[in-house]
């Protein structure tokens, strides 16, 4: 499924002159997902003790 949906991208990258998505938001979408899943994992850590 994924070389499909990586197949199809490449085959619409060659037609656009520009990028389909904005660099930024691709960045900021994964700076995002990142931050939420540091502030999880220090969620969960809270409430043990340190060795």
């Amino acid at each position: 499924m994924l070389s499909t949906i990586l197949v199809a991208a490449a085959e619409n990258s060659e037609h656009a002159e520009e990028a389909a998505i904005n660099p930024y938001i691709i960045g900021a979408v994964a700076l995002g997902i990142l931050f939420s899943l540091l502030f999880i994992l220090l969620a969960f850590g809270k409430g043990r003790e340190h060795t």
